[in-house]
């Protein structure tokens, strides 16, 4: 089990996981190539979204709240969520991440990053959706609504600590300082690889955000 940052041991009592959702009106239509990722329509967005300014408060001061705590957050390919919440933060004027919490966010544990650190030369896609079959957990049929990546995501993190049983004895502030060298490594290496076949090296070496 990870444990907070500065934590004792594992075993110690945790609270019991509850579940929060939010759906956001974004105010703009909804891209039709979007609607066949994730199911949301621009109609039932409007009908059963809240405003996207009362949205993204609420879901930045649950952040913000679970950091203050200690506790990790766990996001697949963090610097696109967290990025992209911090822009809107900002763009709405509702404070940045950094600003709420006076400090960067962190722990964040990242199953993308760690699988690249830990599974290095494997070849394939990287997609939570493949890395299920990697790790033995269940493909959902709902795959890509936000319940069922959160529970893929969270099976994959289980079993990549029980195979790699070196992540799963560090305490989160540990593995968030593992997986920002382990980042910045394979973002040289892909990097230099780009390079090498005289393409545009534009990989971010920074994480969990761009």
């Amino acid at each position: 089990m990870l444990r907070p940052a500065g934590a004792g041991a594992a075993g110690e009592a945790t609270p019991q996981p509850s579940v929060r959702n939010w759906l956001a009106d974004p105010g703009v239509p909804i891209p039709a190539a979007a609607t066949a990722v994730h199911g949301i329509t621009t109609e039932a967005a409007r009908q059963h979204g809240r405003p996207v300014v009362e949205v993204l408060d609420e879901l930045a001061t649950a952040l913000v709240e679970h950091w203050q705590q200690g506790f990790p957050v766990v996001v697949f390919n963090a610097p696109f969520d967290l990025t992209l919440i911090n822009a809107e933060l900002r763009r709405h004027r509702l404070g940045s991440l950094e600003e709420r919490l006076g400090g960067d966010p962190a722990p964040v544990v990242d199953p993308l990053v760690l699988d690249h650190a830990l599974d290095r030369y494997r070849r394939g896609k990287r997609t939570l959706s493949a890395m299920t079959s990697v790790y033995g957990v269940p493909l959902l049929e709902n795959a890509h609504t936000a319940e069922a990546d959160v529970a893929m995501m969270l099976g994959v993190l289980e079993k990549m600590a029980a195979k790699y049983p070196g992540i799963g004895s560090m305490d989160a502030a540990e593995l968030h300082r593992f997986q920002v060298d382990e980042h910045r490594k394979w973002a040289e290496n892909f990097g230099s690889w780009l390079r090498s076949k005289g393409r545009r090296d534009d990989v971010s070496r920074s994480w969990p955000q761009e």
